[in-house]
């Protein structure tokens, strides 16, 4: 029986570009969509966030565009300016229908967002 389950995902863009934010977020999805063996028609939601710091394109697009989640309803928001905060970063919240548990998913951290893994829970 599926359930909503989220996946969670986070990288870093290299400059505050369309290009980059499109290359990093692309980047992380396609590991995500690797790593769980992710099915587009699954995903009930996709949440974006970005640091104010990534203002110069949604990160949706690459989800749209280069993935074709052009059926899936996504969300782009700004991150909360927490002064010790990681800077440049992109994060994802998917909601996915799947009979996987929790512990069978695998949350993707790249680049400089690789250290926000031991604040998510999920160990360094």
């Amino acid at each position: 029986m599926s359930v909503v389950r989220g996946l969670r995902g986070a990288t870093t863009a290299d400059a505050n570009t369309p290009e980059e934010i499109r290359s990093a977020t692309r980047e992380m999805l396609e590991a995500l969509v690797e790593a769980n063996e992710v099915n587009a028609d699954d995903i009930a939601a996709a949440i974006f966030s970005c640091t104010p710091d990534l203002n110069a394109d949604f990160p949706a697009v690459a989800a749209r565009v280069d993935l074709g989640w052009t059926r899936v309803p996504m969300d782009c928001n700004t991150e909360m300016d927490v002064p010790s905060g990681q800077t440049r970063c992109i994060r994802v919240l998917i909601l996915l229908n799947t009979d996987k548990r929790p512990d069978e998913l695998t949350w993707i951290y790249l680049k400089e967002a690789a250290s926000l893994r031991a604040r998510d829970g999920k160990g360094a």
